[in-house]
């Protein structure tokens, strides 16, 4: 069961970190919604963080959660139209 976890917890630490690679805000920064875009992209950062420092600490389990929150902020503000992203892939849900 551990190979299953530390494979699927790789899988979505890339996922996360490609992810916020390619997310490109799309409002101006200086609007509400541009406001909103770089919310999303820190909640995502901080969150990739956090997976990163759960992982160090041997805690794959947070680690996992904290790399599939941060995707969601992605996928969320992806499909509200925060950003441009790729409609192809696996990246999002778009």
């Amino acid at each position: 069961m551990a190979a299953d976890l530390d494979e699927k917890t790789d899988r979505y630490e890339g996922l996360l970190a490609d992810a916020l690679a390619e997310a490109d805000p799309v409002p101006p920064a200086d609007s509400p919604l541009g406001e909103a875009a770089a919310e999303y992209l820190e909640m995502a950062e901080s969150y990739l963080k956090d997976g990163r420092h759960f992982r160090e600490h041997d805690d794959p389990v947070n680690a996992l959660a904290a790399f599939s929150y941060g995707h969601a902020w992605l996928d969320a503000g992806a499909r509200i139209g925060l950003f441009d992203v790729p409609e192809a892939g696996h990246l999002f849900t778009v």
